[in-house]
């Protein structure tokens, strides 16, 4: 009986509702992801907005697990289309420490404004924040750290290492870059822009980092890599891929 009558006065209630013209409360919607939030938020510029179709930043930041409160040091932030991503990701409660071999004129704006992000240069091999982080994030950046060449070494074997002192156990390294064909040699990496995955899998391993898999998100099978990454007939469609490295706890 008492089901029969709420049901009945859930129905009355709901017709007077619609006859007085008040509005009906929707069911509670599930709040967007941090990655979400940041790609719709208006303070955006439109010539970042202008390149989520082809850069799919929803997907990537997921997929590193970029989240409200998060502490990431961003390699080589460039214009700073990732770095304004992720301190909106991140909100007032996380930071983004953008590190650079040269200086970012692009951000500077954009810190004034979000002082959750700052901006330091650095030299490979120096630390990338003065407090433990969440996540290391380069994009398109690791086959030119390979051709940074820093005494015996290069630049991308100085920054791995960086990245597992300065991740907490557990954290996540991103690195996405232009893919080079399987066997491609070492020079592709100044010649074309490219690199190969397992080149960058197997350097990253050697510095601590177990593997922890790859995101299809940038995959462009019509690419054949034989392309400079710059060359107007496949700029913005170069089959890219998009590797998560963990450092180990304990």
């Amino acid at each position: 009986m008492r089901k029969s009558n709420s049901k009945l006065m859930l129905a009355v209630s709901l017709a007077v509702t619609a006859k007085l013209g008040l509005p009906i409360l929707a069911e509670a919607r599930t709040p967007a992801s941090p990655a979400a939030a940041a790609i719709a938020d208006a303070a955006r510029p439109a010539e970042d907005t202008a390149r989520d179709a082809e850069r799919m930043p929803g997907a990537l930041m997921d997929f590193a697990g970029a989240k409200t409160g998060a502490k990431i040091a961003e390699l080589a932030p460039g214009g700073g289309y990732y770095t304004r991503l992720l301190s909106l990701a991140v909100g007032p409660k996380g930071h983004i420490y953008a590190v650079s071999g040269r200086p970012v004129p692009a951000l500077d704006g954009w810190v004034k404004d979000h002082p959750q992000v700052s901006v330091s240069v650095i030299k490979a091999g120096e630390a990338l924040a003065p407090e433990p982080v969440d996540i290391v994030w380069t994009t398109e950046n690791y086959h030119d750290f390979k051709n940074a060449k820093v005494g015996e070494s290069d630049a991308a074997a100085l920054y791995n290492e960086a990245a597992f002192k300065a991740l907490k156990p557990g954290g996540v390294y991103l690195i996405n870059d232009h893919a080079a064909a399987v066997g491609a040699p070492a020079d592709v990496t100044s010649t074309l822009h490219r690199i190969e995955a397992a080149t960058v899998i197997r350097e990253v391993e050697a510095a601590g980092f177990k593997y922890a898999g790859k995101s299809d998100a940038l995959a462009h099978p019509a690419d054949d890599h034989t392309m400079k990454v710059f060359d107007p007939a496949i700029r913005g469609k170069t089959d890219q891929f998009v590797l998560k490295f963990v450092k180990p706890k304990g």
